[in-house]
Formats: structure tokens, sequence, C-alpha cells
């Protein structure tokens, strides 16, 4: 799965990577970024989303809201989806042949279990040549119903596609982020040229030597904390001592 990420590039490094237009997005460098905040996002240019030939970036409400979702709380559960089922679930079928995005981060987090101890080693993963991930996602439209006070609202929110984890990531986690490579972008990204059928051939977990990881500190626990630090590696608790990890 995917719950927790970081995002520090700027947008207009982003919108030069993915080769896609700013359109005034803003936003600051966060070392965790939680679900239900807004989080950047690449879309294919054209309606719902489609490959137009162009892309944008959007800030989008992280936690899918299906359209016919009475209010918003249901995206608190619809942070991922599991690329196996995509085709079957109603939360996201309809998204995935209509609307597909591509969710921008430069590492994740995952919390591996620790022998004989209920805490969890917190690990950052990040890709081994440093580029930004490019996290295959989906996205939808939900509008108020009832509420005449929000006439006229609209949320765009989105959700992360996962799956079975890799050789390297399976033991610190069983399932991962599907992080699209560079010449996937344009077949995920365009509805209209790639059948759902198709963009399932690019739900795969990414190739050992893809992604890196190390352990860093507890602190990332707290979705308060957001700062630099959170990324550092740091020696991982053995359980023989106090339970302060140390910087490397």
């Amino acid at each position: 799965m995917c719950g927790r990420f970081t995002l520090t590039s700027s947008p207009a490094e982003i919108a030069v990577f993915f080769g896609a237009e700013r359109q005034g997005l803003d936003h600051a460098p966060d070392y965790n970024v939680a679900p239900t905040t807004d989080i950047v996002t690449v879309v294919g240019a054209g309606a719902g989303g489609g490959g137009g030939g162009g892309r944008t970036l959007e800030l989008m409400h992280w936690g899918l809201v299906p359209s016919w979702a009475k209010d918003i709380s249901i995206g608190s559960r619809m942070i991922n989806a599991r690329s196996e089922t995509l085709a079957e679930k109603p939360s996201f079928r309809r998204a995935f042949v209509r609307r597909r995005c591509i969710v921008v981060a430069d590492g994740f987090y995952e919390w591996q279990a620790v022998p004989g101890q209920k805490r969890r080693q917190p690990m950052y993963i990040a890709r081994t040549d440093g580029d930004p991930l490019a996290f295959a996602g989906l996205w939808e439209i939900w509008h108020p119903v009832g509420d005449p006070e929000r006439t006229g609202m609209e949320l765009h929110s989105c959700t992360i596609v996962t799956c079975a984890a890799n050789g390297k990531i399976a033991p610190v986690h069983h399932r991962m982020p599907v992080v699209l490579e560079k010449s996937d972008w344009s077949a995920w990204l365009d509805v209209e040229g790639t059948s759902a059928a198709d963009a399932t051939e690019l739900l795969r977990a990414s190739g050992d030597e893809v992604l890196t990881f190390h352990p860093v500190s507890t602190d990332v626990n707290r979705v308060g904390t957001n700062n630099a630090h959170l990324i550092d590696p740091v020696e991982p608790d053995s359980g023989d001592h106090d339970g302060q990890m140390r910087l490397l």
C-alpha cells in the first residue's frame, strides 16, 4: 500500500520533468504527505483527462470520492486501489476507464515488521536514480447533492494504484504503488487511445533495481511532523537499547 509519501521537488521542476503545464499550481515542500490532503497529479489533456497530446499539473484531494458518494468522508478509505480489482470495484471501475492520472512523489514510506516486537520500523523508499516517482493513479469528479450552500462545487479526488510488491520491497511490505516508467506515461494517461484492458498491462511491479530504501526515524509516525530529517537514514532499533535511533 501507500499511506504516506514525500514531495519536495518544486512545481517548476515537476512541470519540466513530466512535460506538463503548471497552470499556476504551487505547493510547499512536504516530507510527510498524508491522506485527505491535496496532492500533485498529472492529467492528460482533453475532456475527463483524456490523452490529447498535452499534460497538466493539478492539485487533487487524496482519497477518491466516487461521483455517487453522499459526502467526501468515503475518500479516507479510498487512498489506494488494488490493481487486480480496478475493473470490478464500483468505486474505481469508471475512473479506470475514463480518468487516469499520475500521482507525483519523490519517495514514500512503508513500515516493516520487527521480529519479536509490536512496533514497526519505518522505511523510506525512492528511485535509485533519484528521479521523481510517477505512481499510477485514478481520479474522479464529485458534486455535493442536496446542499444549496455548495451548489456548483466540484471536487477532484484521486487514489494511488497498488500491486503485489517486487522481490526487493516484499520484505518490507507485500504491496507497493505501481511506479510507471516514462515510456508508459502517455499510454496510461490516454484514456481515449488506451483501453482499460490495455492499461491493465501497465499495472506491474517495477524491477528490483528501480527502487532503494533505508530505515528512517519513527518521527514520521506523527503526521504533524514535517521536516527534512524524516528521510535521513538511521540505524534501525534492534530492541536491545533504549529505543532511540541514531543518524547514520
